[in-house]
């Protein structure tokens, strides 16, 4: 193997096995009963967060330093299609909800 496989392949396992723990922790906590109320949901959001992160910079390689405009370009629009999916959900979530009152 070389070099640059080697360190593309250690990069690729480090944001598996960081994606696989940022996983496991909510369900942990969820499943354990570790946490109540708000606290779960503040659990879920903080690791969703930083799983995005690392999907980001370890399975995209979105970094800063080669072309910034063209990177915050993308981040840009993911962060759109993740409100569009997320408001979209929680929309559909509390309309049905109301509906089946």
């Amino acid at each position: 193997m070389t070099p640059a496989a080697e360190r593309s392949l250690t990069t690729y396992l480090i944001g598996f096995v960081l994606a696989v723990v940022l996983t496991a922790i909510p369900f942990a906590v969820v499943w354990g009963g570790l946490l109540a109320g708000p606290a779960v949901y503040v659990v879920i959001a903080i690791a969703a967060v930083l799983q995005v992160m690392v999907h980001l910079v370890f399975f995209l390689h979105l970094n800063f330093k080669s072309t910034p405009a063209e990177n915050l370009f993308f981040l840009a629009f993911a962060s759109v299609l993740i409100i569009i999916m997320v408001g979209g959900s929680l929309w559909i979530m509390t309309d049905l909800h109301h509906r089946m009152m």
